[in-house]
């Protein structure tokens, strides 16, 4: 199925999960901010929450630095 995740079109396979493409995209272990069209999904719910055709996200990880 089609998603898009930071402005860029992807596809994924049925009933993924946020953790799930997070683990995909690589950054599932660090502070990770995730939106799935335009609401705050909680980290505590990112391994029951199944994206569906059509969603938007915005991920954004956070660094450190100084």
């Amino acid at each position: 199925m089609r998603i898009e995740v930071n402005g860029q079109s992807r596809e994924v396979a049925e009933r993924v999960t946020v953790a799930a493409l997070l683990r995909e995209l690589g950054i599932a272990d660090g502070p990770v901010a995730v939106e799935r069209n335009r609401v705050i999904v909680p980290r505590a719910q990112h391994e029951a929450t199944t994206l569906s055709e059509g969603d938007q996200l915005e991920v954004v990880q956070f660094v450190g630095g100084g």
